[in-house]
């Protein structure tokens, strides 16, 4: 999937990018610039919230053709594990669980190294149209 197919200015403006989307799974990455750092200089808590967050939900939305639904976060759990302060974060995440409109799903945003940086479970609700998405 061409990440500009996924029409999330957020996602865009913070310069998180799609490494990789399939049924069940997604991948997001970061370049760590000055700007996602907090006072001590570290990968600020709330974007590696942002790259977790988008990871679990995206992990559920693929469907059988390939096409994107939305969903909603319910619920987002976050365990901060480590630090990091340059390089590049990755967030995979993979579907733990899905019904018919509930989903869970489990993501690591790891470093570079593959250190792990922090881990979040979270529980979504698909949605309608685009109109419906938060």
């Amino acid at each position: 999937m061409n990440p500009a197919q996924i029409d999330n200015p957020l996602l865009e403006s913070l310069g998180i990018r799609l490494a990789s989307l399939g049924r069940g799974t997604c991948t997001f990455e970061l370049d760590i610039a000055p700007a996602h750092l907090n006072r001590q200089r570290t990968l600020q808590g709330g974007v590696s919230a942002t790259l977790l967050d988008a990871a679990c939900g995206y992990a559920g939305l693929q469907d059988d053709q390939g096409e994107l639904g939305n969903a909603v976060t319910l619920m987002l759990s976050i365990s901060y594990l480590g630090k990091v302060s340059a390089g590049r974060v990755r967030a995979n995440a993979r579907l733990t669980r899905a019904g018919r409109s509930i989903y869970f799903s489990s993501a690591e945003l790891v470093d570079a190294h593959g250190a792990l940086i922090a881990t979040a479970q979270g529980t979504f609700k698909r949605a309608g149209g685009r109109d419906h998405a938060r």
